[in-house]
């Protein structure tokens, strides 16, 4: 057996993991077990060393035993170049060499946390997942996953050698294309007010997507606000640059779910319709036999109005193409933890 630290990394919170692994297993995650895990307020503290010094004194005293991690991986909201980070929304400056010394861990590794999702995603289990989409499975073919948050993640798994390497990717800063008269609409919108040459297509397809678009529908006068979701969205406005208090997006997509707002309905319809269309993009660059997955934070709060609306449908409307996307397994993944497994599952082969 062998003890693994996983990490999940970023400006508010930082979630860690200690796991007892058979290091000669394979097979992902069912070979784990989880001794602790505790949460901590990223901001509360000057670096993460200090964070996994009280981490391991923790799990030493719940666990009864010494926790003394052989590999640890943490997943870093941020780009990771040559095994370093600087945190977007931190003064946190990461390294994995130092992070070894400084914690004694022999083998560390820093990986991007949608590169951890991606790993993840090898180590679900079957009531991890909803399938949308059963196709026809390929077990050495390409896997791709997105997932719709803060912003718009995007990565691929390659076969290789019996195993599979994540790569990154950064698709969701491609062009949004419009498909329909109120997408154009949304698109020259979204141009005028924020003085663009282009809009990308995490602007629509994300959380601040779904405020663009409520705010597209609002102004264009689509129907009257709701006085609490129009509250939420005009404090959002004012804290524009600073920290938010609130979540409008969230808000909005309730509202949605709860079918008791127009506008709300509207936001989200548009939003799912955007989302499928990408998930298809990336399906068709990719062919991805092996599995196409969902993740992201947004998609598992709002599985009914995914399941009940075109999400599918325009996922698989490519024209000629339909009958090639149709083969594709599509999964929503459901695990919020997903990173954590895929941050472990990497340290497991260190």
């Amino acid at each position: 057996m062998t003890l693994l630290l996983a990490g999940d990394i970023g400006g508010t919170k930082t979630v860690l993991r200690l796991v007892d692994a058979e290091t000669s297993s394979k097979v992902p995650n069912t070979s784990f077990k989880t001794l602790y895990e505790h949460r901590y307020v990223s901001a509360n503290y000057i670096d993460l060393v200090p964070i996994v010094q009280q981490f391991l004194t923790e799990a030493e005293q719940k666990v009864g035993r010494a926790a003394a991690p052989q590999n640890a991986c943490f997943a870093i909201a941020g780009p990771v170049v040559n095994n370093a980070s600087k945190l977007t929304n931190l003064s946190w400056s990461l390294s994995a060499t130092r992070l070894s010394q400084a914690l004694n861990i022999p083998q560390v590794s820093l990986i991007n946390d949608f590169v951890a999702v991606g790993y993840g995603v090898l180590g679900l289990q079957p009531d991890d997942l909803l399938t949308l989409q059963t196709g026809k499975l390929q077990a050495q073919a390409p896997i791709g996953v997105l997932g719709a948050g803060t912003g718009l993640g995007q990565c691929f798994l390659i076969h290789q050698e019996g195993d599979h390497k994540v790569y990154p990717s950064e698709g969701g800063h491609t062009d949004f294309a419009p498909r329909s008269e109120i997408e154009f609409q949304l698109s020259r919108y979204l141009l005028e007010k924020h003085n663009l040459q282009r809009i990308s297509v995490e602007r629509v397809v994300s959380g601040q997507g779904i405020v663009a678009i409520y705010q597209f529908l609002r102004d264009r006068q689509y129907a009257a606000e709701s006085p609490d979701i129009g509250e939420a969205v005009r404090t959002w406005e004012r804290e524009i640059g600073r920290e938010k208090s609130g979540d409008p997006a969230a808000t909005i997509a309730q509202a949605a779910l709860e079918k008791r707002d127009r506008l709300s309905e509207q936001t989200m319809h548009i939003f799912i319709d955007a989302y499928g269309a990408e998930a298809g993009n990336l399906a068709l660059k990719l062919l991805p036999y092996g599995g196409l997955y969902i993740a992201g934070g947004i998609a598992p709060k709002i599985l009914p109005l995914i399941q009940e609306s075109s999400f599918l449908s325009s996922l698989i409307d490519k024209g000629r193409m339909l009958p090639l996307l149709e083969a594709v397994p599509v999964h929503i993944v459901l695990n919020p933890q997903v990173g954590l497994i895929g941050a472990a599952l990497y340290a497991s082969k260190l």
